[in-house]
């Protein structure tokens, strides 16, 4: 109980001795209120930013292989990319009939043109081809109406699904289910429109598509175009075995002799996932380094005004050890006081930085301020203080009564 009440006579004392002297007690805190301020705003934005990234890899799927003629962050120039051959549609029969350890298969083939309703015309409005199997594969959710069948899509009929990005620029306040859209200037029959998925890394929207049937895209697109070949994995955990398999069935498909090299890539989630993790990584360390270099600056200047305020109540001290005060309950009172400063300190910053944060989410990035950021920067003011007070605590619990009393 003494212990509990030496902390709340030390806190009122440091709160008293903050406001007796409130510019310098501002400027000890200034190094805290930066650091915490940097911290917070960082945290946030990484939160955010995690936060978008999941939801945007979402769309990739865990489970789902993407069979291209590139990889998504390979090492290779472009210009070799380019110069491999197309993924035809023989190749795509040839995979779908030989793989074994697939879920499911689709193809994707993808353009952007002009799609118009009545008359409102929107351009580059990307249009993709595929089969009844996409909905399967690529775990689409379909918001109104349906998908189309396989007796649709074999048939090339001139049916489509549109996204919401679609759904709210052509027909506000309206069904659009039974509506003619024009997508080159070929009418299609809106039959299914797809829940909201958002954007892929804040880059572009996953809600402005239409989807066909792949036969109709290559009767106004032509064949000439390389297609994706989508592969769901029966399990997560089996993802590595399909992608071995995949690989194989490919290069028979490619005619790859024994021993050549890959002319196609297989992506996956991951590639997202290792490249994003990099750059954030590299984002966490140069905030990190900047927000310890305004805490230590921050600290020395907590530190320096705890000497000062050492030497100012030395004789303070010296009554107090002279009418039975404990080395311990002195070392406390201004430890107290540093860590009082700190968080005191902190709390500033936090107030500075949560209208920034909000600023940031409102035009620059997502930002997410999670309960254990705000603990976090409250931990990290309180071990500054810690560290900045314990050598000027120190000092004044060994002062020698006699002489701090004889202190002028």
């Amino acid at each position: 109980m003494n212990f509990l009440t030496e902390i709340k006579e030390g806190v009122v004392i440091s709160l008293n001795s903050i406001r007796a002297n409130k510019v310098r007690s501002f400027l000890a805190t200034l190094g805290i209120v930066i650091g915490i301020t940097t911290v917070t705003i960082l945290q946030t934005a990484i939160e955010g930013i995690n936060t978008a990234f999941e939801k945007s890899i979402a769309a990739v799927g865990a489970d789902v292989l993407y069979i291209q003629k590139f990889e998504w962050f390979g090492k290779e120039d472009f210009e070799v990319y380019r110069n491999r051959r197309d993924i035809n549609w023989q190749e795509y029969e040839y995979f779908k009939e030989n793989i074994a350890g697939a879920e499911s298969v689709c193809p994707t083939v993808g353009t952007s043109t002009l799609v118009t309703y009545q008359d409102f015309t929107s351009e580059s409005i990307p249009v993709f081809g595929t089969t009844e199997e996409y909905q399967r594969t690529l775990g689409l959710e379909v918001d109104e109406g349906r998908f189309f069948t396989k007796r649709e899509s074999d048939g090339g009929w001139a049916v489509c699904v549109i996204g919401y990005d679609i759904k709210e620029a052509f027909f506000q306040n309206i069904d659009p289910i039974g509506k003619v859209i024009q997508v080159k200037g070929y009418n299609f029959k809106v039959i299914g429109t797809y829940a909201k998925m958002g954007s892929m890394l804040g880059l572009f929207s996953l809600d402005n598509r239409v989807i066909i049937p792949i036969n109709s895209f290559f009767k106004l697109f032509g064949t000439k175009r390389s297609i994706t070949i989508n592969v769901k994995s029966p399990t997560v955990e089996a993802l590595d075995d399909t992608k071995e398999e995949v690989r194989s069935v490919m290069k028979r498909a490619r005619r790859i002799p024994l021993g050549g090299n890959d002319d196609f890539g297989v992506n996956q989630q991951e590639a997202f996932k290792q490249t994003y993790e990099s750059l954030t990584g590299l984002i966490k360390t140069i905030g990190t380094a900047i927000t310890l270099l305004s805490l230590i600056v921050g600290s020395i200047g907590i530190a320096n005004i705890m000497f000062v305020s050492v030497k100012e109540r030395t004789k303070e001290i010296g009554i107090r050890k002279a009418i039975g005060a404990k080395r311990v309950t002195i070392l406390l009172q201004f430890l107290i006081e540093a860590v009082t400063i700190c968080v005191v300190g902190g709390l500033i910053g936090l107030s500075i930085a949560f209208p920034l944060s909000l600023l940031i989410n409102a035009f620059l990035l997502p930002t997410v301020m999670p309960l254990w950021v705000i603990v976090l920067a409250l931990v990290i003011s309180a071990i500054a203080g810690v560290v900045s007070g314990f050598f000027p605590a120190w000092s004044a619990s060994k002062l020698d009564p006699v002489d701090a009393l004889r202190y002028e």
